[in-house]
């Protein structure tokens, strides 16, 4: 027993580690053949992301990544391919600051009340896709790509001076009114004049740990991951398929919801139309390099935010800033391939341990007879 669970240990490590050695191969192929020298660049790379500043820059960008990671982990752990989270998260990033703007709460309560409508906005959303697959047949791939245009348009619709949004006329900017300094989630002072680590991480931990929890550990979990595998055998044994479809839905979108917060609450304090986008994406790709597990998405986060921390210093140096949108690219499409590899020598290994024990218990019943 010990020694199947050191493999299946070595096993799931191995994907992640065959997929990074891969694509800084790969990358490091891309360099020499532009004519640049690809350890000097890793280096710099490298060198850049360990200093202090770089740090902090890392944990506060790996904490939006990481919600953003469990966020489509909710729908990978199902079977659910929720292409939606950008609009989920912007949506819900855009009402909860205009909500937080329009009151003036202690900040005990209007925190947690703004938290909260991200999170239900961010459900309602997501739940138009799993309304449409349960009742429609509407593939969520589809639905979420459209609902992700719907959600820009509405926001560009709202976001507008006299409706929800306000004029700076100092700036020229439009936004959602300023959150009073009550909204202000705290933060963590890191000293020597450095910016400090945004207080939200606290959160986003917590909401991993209720990840790790729910999924892993509760009834609700095995049922959610036994529809992902076979809805027919799920609904055999009593699970309301159209239920879970619609509610795993709802928690990636709930989840999407969070993943603004951080941006909302411990940095700008309002919502403008140049908002971070592109996130929900670039979680898909981290639940992918992290197998939808806490743990790895949140090492997969950290990875993303240094990889593009160290792009900025790589034009500093003569590099063109693209290579690591080469070697992000190159790390997705080697960790599928990676993951594909050792799923099938595991089940080839699996496969070879079986036979020996039946040809063991064969052997012992000749000898016995």
């Amino acid at each position: 027993m010990r020694r199947i669970d050191k493999e299946r240990v070595v096993l799931a490590v191995a994907a992640p580690v065959l997929a990074l050695a891969a694509a800084f191969l790969v990358t490091a192929l891309v360099l020499v053949a532009t004519g640049k020298e690809p350890f000097n660049a890793f280096s710099v790379m490298f060198d850049y992301g360990v200093k202090s500043d770089s740090m902090i820059y890392i944990a506060n960008k790996a904490t939006t990544y990481f919600l953003a990671g469990l966020a489509v982990a909710v729908g990978f752990r199902m079977n659910l391919f929720n292409i939606g989270i950008d609009g989920q998260y912007r949506l819900a990033a855009f009402f909860a600051a205009a909500v937080g703007g329009a009151l003036n709460l202690p900040g005990f309560v209007q925190i947690p009340l703004i938290i909260l409508v991200a999170m239900l906005v961010g459900a309602m959303w997501a739940s138009i896709a799993g309304l449409l697959k349960v009742y429609r047949g509407v593939s969520e791939v589809i639905s979420t790509i459209m609902l992700n245009s719907l959600a820009t348009s509405l926001i560009t619709y709202l976001l507008v001076d006299g409706r929800l949004g306000v004029l700076d006329k100092s700036t020229n900017v439009i936004s959602t009114e300023p959150l009073p300094s009550s909204s202000h989630f705290f933060t963590i002072p890191t000293g020597s004049g450095l910016d400090p680590v945004w207080g939200f991480i606290v959160i986003a931990a917590l909401a991993g740990i209720g990840f790790w929890f729910v999924l892993g550990r509760t009834r609700f979990g095995f049922d959610l991951r036994a529809v992902g595998r076979s809805e027919s055998a799920a609904q055999a044994s009593g699970v309301n398929v159209k239920r879970m479809v619609i509610t795993s839905m709802v928690l990636s979108g709930a989840m999407a919801g969070l993943v603004g917060m951080p941006t909302v609450l411990n940095d700008t304090h309002m919502f403008t139309a140049d908002f971070p986008s592109t996130v929900g994406f670039t979680g898909i790709a981290i639940a992918l390099l992290g197998r939808n597990n806490p743990v790895g998405i949140a090492l997969a986060s950290m990875l993303w935010a240094f990889l593009e921390r160290g792009a900025n210093r790589l034009e500093f140096e003569g590099y063109d800033k693209e290579i690591v949108g080469v070697m992000q690219g190159v790390i997705v499409l080697c960790v599928v391939i990676a993951y594909e590899l050792v799923r099938r020598y595991g089940l080839k290994r699996q496969q070879q341990r079986v036979g020996a024990e039946l040809a063991a218990q064969a052997k012992k019943q000749e000898v016995a007879a």
